[in-house]
């Protein structure tokens, strides 16, 4: 007989605050009553947004993002305002961007974050701003003593933001004002760093397309296997996300991942 689903029902919340963090990152609060229950300790994790239905289907279009920040009864979700000025923006940045207080949504989850392991000599990581909320988080709870590099691919200058990282975590912002088009930018810049000795973890995530051009340097020519490896893409220039679900699962399926 199958077991009854264990995953927690949607619960509603509201908009509580928005504010911009930088001009291409929208900073949303969400809480309300519909918090009560939600687990402690998710920064890191992520919720699952459950937006009204495209016009040809029934069912609600579900987007992922990072739970940034958590506070009791609320929690803080960024989002990269990819595509507003063009009219490309997807279902979640859509209404992030229109979003007002008071407006409601469900949420799902949380899903738990992917943390980096401790005891590493050295840390690499790689991201765009769509990975920013992620690695914003794990820097914060790295050991203060501990030792790397994160490359950020960022729009423009002002889109830096002031990370709480480990002194010898060295932050490099990249300025890609077409992420989506241009996908070499951090892969360039990986294979451009001088490769540190010792234990080394390296974490990246990004658009589809960057992902696998990074995935190919850190695992193929670094030999870095998946004890030391996480690595991901958060979107895909062009698709809605349940496509891009697809051809990562079929990417992953013939990379072995």
């Amino acid at each position: 007989m199958a077991q009854p689903s264990q995953r927690p029902a949607p619960r509603e919340v509201e908009v509580l605050a928005r504010r911009l963090v930088t001009p291409n990152m929208l900073r949303l609060t969400l809480g309300g009553a519909g918090m009560a229950g939600f687990p402690e300790g998710q920064d890191g994790g992520y919720v699952k947004l459950r937006l009204p239905p495209a016009p040809d289907s029934e069912k609600p279009q579900v987007r992922t993002y990072t739970i940034r920040a958590q506070r009791e009864g609320e929690i803080d979700v960024d989002f990269a305002l990819h595509g507003v000025d063009s009219g490309h923006a997807g279902p979640a940045t859509r209404w992030a961007a229109q979003a007002q207080l008071g407006d409601r949504i469900e949420i799902g989850g949380p899903g738990p974050a992917k943390p980096l392991p401790a005891g590493m000599d050295h840390y690499l990581i790689f991201g765009d701003m769509t990975s920013l909320p992620a690695i914003s988080v794990n820097l914060e709870n790295l050991p203060r003593d501990a030792k790397g590099r994160a490359v950020i691919e960022i729009r423009e200058e002002a889109d830096r933001q002031d990370l709480d990282h480990p002194e010898g975590v060295a932050v490099e912002w990249l300025v890609n004002p077409d992420p989506g088009n241009e996908q070499a930018v951090l892969a360039r810049a990986a294979r451009s760093l001088s490769w540190p000795s010792g234990s080394i973890y390296a974490w990246a995530a990004s658009e589809f397309l960057t992902m696998q051009a990074l995935r190919s340097y850190l695992r193929e020519d670094r030999d870095l296997g998946r004890d030391r490896l996480y690595i991901s893409s958060y979107w895909k220039c062009g698709l809605e996300e349940d496509a891009h679900k697809l051809v990562k699962r079929e990417d992953a399926e013939l990379a072995g991942a």
